[in-house]
């Protein structure tokens, strides 16, 4: 059964890598009426008018990219489902444009459509990850960081080449860790796990601790630093809990569980203003009294808190 959390990275798609250069491949496919395309301004997508994100076919799309005259850049995502994806990057929307919505504004329709996966108009999940993140590296990657001259995409849109000097440049993620830290006998009615409350949420929003990777660090050691340095706790095992692509903007969520070995909590830094020890009984009881509300379903936080609890928990944010 497929986690709540792995409905954006499951099933996988045939990104087609070995089409990228075909030019002749890439226009026959562009010219299937069966062919769907995502249009973003920026990174942002618009709304179906009943919900979710809206896909096109290409036709409605008129002209693509410079070389035939017309707006945008287009990006092969693969093939699924008997359909070829695409995605066409414009530009980011001027402030007063009307239509256009982050893909977090849409996201718990996204959820709603992905428990839907038989639909005609069914987008998986992962098409719609890939072309978030396609387009959020084409939006923060617009010049060449070796010579500062302008990037063109090739190869399908999965590389940058300068004008200058040729310089290629890959698409970016940013590993990060994400962890729920637990103390106890596993599975007692002792055992507690660490959540925090950063200081941009809303009063009440609690989730599992995370952080970014640094340069010669392993992913068991980012764990244990992160912890450490915002809630002032010592971890010593950690294991691997299972990973989800988050490209918003360009992450890859990593998550790992970890057993404590000190419980005194002192914030460190300042991205934590809270970090509180739940058992389960606690947990159970703040969230039916929407005293503490978790992150939603389709995050990997709350799979990370629902498999230590043992069962589904009531509310989300």
């Amino acid at each position: 059964m497929t986690a709540p959390h792995e409905r954006l990275a499951t099933p996988a798609h045939a990104r087609l890598a070995e089409h990228r250069r075909d030019q002749s491949w890439l226009d026959a496919r562009w010219s299937d009426p069966t062919t769907r395309v995502l249009v973003l301004a920026g990174a942002q997508v618009q709304r179906r008018p009943e919900g979710g994100v809206a896909w096109s076919r290409p036709d409605e799309q008129g002209q693509v990219g410079p070389a035939e005259g017309g707006q945008g850049e287009r990006v092969l995502l693969g093939e699924t489902g008997g359909r070829t994806w695409f995605a066409v990057l414009l530009p980011d929307p001027a402030p007063e444009a009307e239509g256009w919505f982050s893909l977090r504004a849409l996201l718990m329709e996204v959820v709603d459509a992905l428990a839907a996966p038989d639909a005609d108009d069914a987008v998986p999940g992962p098409v719609l990850m890939h072309a978030i993140g396609m387009a959020e590296w084409r939006r923060a990657t617009r010049f060449c960081p070796r010579c500062s001259s302008p990037l063109r995409l090739v190869k399908g849109g999965h590389e940058m080449r300068c004008e200058a000097h040729d310089h290629p440049q890959f698409p970016r993620m940013d590993p990060a860790v994400i962890m729920l830290i637990s103390h106890g006998e596993p599975g007692s009615a002792e055992e507690t796990a660490l959540l925090g409350h950063q200081s941009v949420w809303p009063e009440g929003r609690y989730s599992t601790l995370a952080g970014f990777c640094e340069p010669g660090e392993t992913m068991e050691d980012a764990v244990r630093r992160e912890v450490h340095e915002e809630a002032g706790v010592h971890v010593g095992q950690v294991d691997y809990f299972g990973n989800q692509p988050w490209p918003l903007p360009q992450s890859l969520m990593l998550g790992f569980t970890g057993r404590a070995t000190t419980t005194e909590v002192a914030l460190l830094d300042e991205e934590l203003t809270d970090a509180r020890w739940f058992t389960r009984a606690e947990l159970l009881e703040h969230t039916q009294a929407g005293t503490v509300v978790l992150p939603q379903g389709l995050s990997i936080s709350r799979s990370l808190i629902e498999a230590w609890y043992g069962g589904e928990l009531p509310g989300s944010w």
